[in-house]
């Protein structure tokens, strides 16, 4: 039996909903259901296989999202709420964790190789 790929098809699913659903509240039972498993199966399992929590990795998507909008011309505070953040600092503390720069720091560095 086979278990890093069942539960690669398993996770399939809720890494699609978090694709699409970035922008939303997305919870842990949702993401459980998709993936016909328990909260805590699933957060383990997650876990196993992308190497990061579910919110982390959701946390990531955003992140990449908002680097986007960034380059956009985008301003930040319409960047957060896009991407799903609460606002421009929760935001911010996110982009830092990921990027290792604040999202101000990653325009100018852009601007600077362009």
């Amino acid at each position: 039996m086979s278990t890093g790929q069942s539960s690669s098809f398993m996770l399939r699913d809720a890494l699609a909903y978090i694709e699409a659903n970035f922008d939303k509240t997305v919870s842990l039972a949702e993401l459980a259901d998709l993936s016909a498993l328990s909260v805590s199966r699933f957060a383990t399992v997650f876990r196993q296989q992308v190497g990061l929590s579910p919110y982390r990795y959701l946390c990531g998507v955003r992140v990449r999202r908002a680097q986007t909008l960034l380059l956009a011309g985008v301003p930040g505070a319409v960047v957060a709420t896009e991407v799903g953040f609460f606002d421009q600092s929760h935001l911010a503390r996110h982009f830092k964790r990921f990027c290792g720069v604040t999202p101000s720091r990653f325009l100018s560095n852009a601007k600077g190789m362009g």
